[in-house]
């Protein structure tokens, strides 16, 4: 039945779902739409706010491409790329190499997202590579539902933000004058459980859903030759000139990486485990840094991990303007207020959760979307007497949660393995069942108390 219903998803995507870039202008329509519908706005108020708001995110942008660059450039070193290929040969077969790339997408995006969106994706090219009749559009799709849960992780952008002194948008330190620890959010039990139910799920869905043998899309042999020709190691010229040495000088990059790590040690001793979104992507830059050996190597890599950026840049100024016009004309506040209205104490996290879903489809980033929902949020469970801290962390929820059919964040694996969205939409879509059913549920037992 999971594969009839993952069938008739796939075949719905793949017929209705436009491009990426298409479905942000769609959503721009929708937002001014219903902020006339719904708000005193009129239309020159909801194409104001729009403008207003087109270029409003351009440094958390720059925050989301580095997160996305430095962890792509990660796994492009030596290291990993051997890690990748012992994986892949233990996929000898289509449906065990979806499951290990969906555990593995689920892992590492916890780990980072960046890091994990690009490996998983990596390993699903070689498993492709390696495994006659692999469904390379599963893989994809496995690839991308690890996704599911990096909100939860070490880049939750909503419980690094919160842990960051004096940051803009630390509502909480706002409002209460407290900076909340990542123990108190990643690392707390309530976040941690369901966490791992749903990377240990991931692989079992997958498992269920694989099509049939004859149903399967394999890799294009296009896409197999560019696999062949990518490298990020730069030879050393035979007779190099001080400029090439200086390139290939492996003690140049130490004593470079030497000073990160220096820092990194300085910042940890002085502010414990404060984990925050800039420190994040430092040690991945300093890891990079160390793993690929020589300068040059880290500016191969770079060129080609930034192309994956492409869509990000593009896209972030329409959200950008979406979120304008949700601010400015008051439009989030009231999706979240629908929400808010009908909940109880009880089922309030849960109904958070749930609301930070649908505004997520229209604010697909974890930072931006706590600054439209975030002053809501706080303000709602101050009137109602609820843990702040754990309802950012159900914004931080929906936000992963819905990602599955927004396909703003798939842009960077899509470009990667030359699919569209609707080619894995169909997968990604039995992902967010599943683990919307996790996630509600746990949102209720926190709501009653037993977590």
């Amino acid at each position: 039945m999971l594969r009839k219903l993952a069938s008739f998803f796939t075949y719905l995507m793949r017929h209705y779902l436009p491009d990426a870039y298409l479905f942000a202008i769609l959503l721009t329509f929708i937002s001014a739409i219903l902020a006339l519908i719904f708000t005193p706005a009129d239309i020159m108020k909801v194409i104001t706010t729009w403008g207003g708001g087109f270029y409003g995110i351009i440094a958390f942008a720059m925050q989301m491409i580095l997160v996305l660059v430095t962890g792509y450039i990660l796994a492009l070193t030596p290291p990993m790329k051997k890690v990748l290929d012992w994986v892949a040969t233990k996929a000898d077969t289509p449906v065990k190499g979806a499951m290990i790339v969906a555990f593995v997408g689920g892992v590492g995006s916890w780990i980072n997202w960046g890091f994990g969106l690009i490996f998983a994706g990596l390993l699903a090219l070689e498993v492709a590579r390696r495994t006659k009749k692999a469904d390379f559009p599963v893989l994809i799709g496995a690839a991308y539902s690890g996704f599911i849960c990096w909100h939860m992780g070490f880049s939750s952008s909503i419980g690094l933000l919160i842990a960051t002194p004096k940051h803009p948008q630390n509502l909480i330190e706002k409002t209460t004058g407290l900076v909340v620890p990542v123990a108190d959010t990643i690392f707390a039990p309530w976040n941690l459980i369901p966490a791992a139910i749903i990377i240990l799920g991931l692989p079992v869905l997958f498992y269920l859903i694989h099509p049939k043998e004859e149903e399967t899309i394999s890799i294009s042999p296009d896409r197999l030759k560019e696999m062949e020709d990518q490298t990020v190691k730069v030879e050393k010229p035979a007779s190099p000139t001080l400029a090439e040495r200086i390139d290939h000088s492996y003690a140049v990059n130490m004593i470079f990486a030497a000073m990160g790590i220096f820092y990194l040690f300085l910042h940890f001793s002085s502010k414990g485990l404060d984990l925050n979104l800039n420190i994040v992507i430092f040690i991945f830059f300093i890891a990079g840094v160390i793993l690929h050996g020589k300068p040059i190597n880290y500016v191969s890599a770079m060129n080609i991990a930034i192309r994956s950026a492409g869509g990000i840049a593009l896209q972030f100024p329409l959200y950008g303007g979406i979120m304008g016009i949700l601010i400015g004309t008051g439009l989030a506040k009231v999706i979240a207020g629908w929400f808010v209205a009908v909940s109880t104490p009880e089922t309030f996290y849960m109904f958070q959760f749930w609301g930070a879903g649908v505004v997520n489809l229209f604010v697909p980033s974890g930072g931006g979307q706590w600054a439209v929902q975030g002053p809501i949020t706080i303000e709602a469970a101050k009137m109602m007497n609820i843990d702040a801290v754990k309802s950012a962390m159900m914004v931080a929820w929906g936000d992963q949660w819905t990602n599955m059919i927004q396909p703003f964040w798939a842009l960077p694996l899509l470009g990667l393995a030359g699919l569209s969205a609707k080619d894995i939409m169909g997968y990604t879509t039995m992902t967010l069942l599943w683990a919307g059913l996790v996630l509600s549920g746990f949102a209720l037992l926190i709501g009653f108390g037993v977590m």
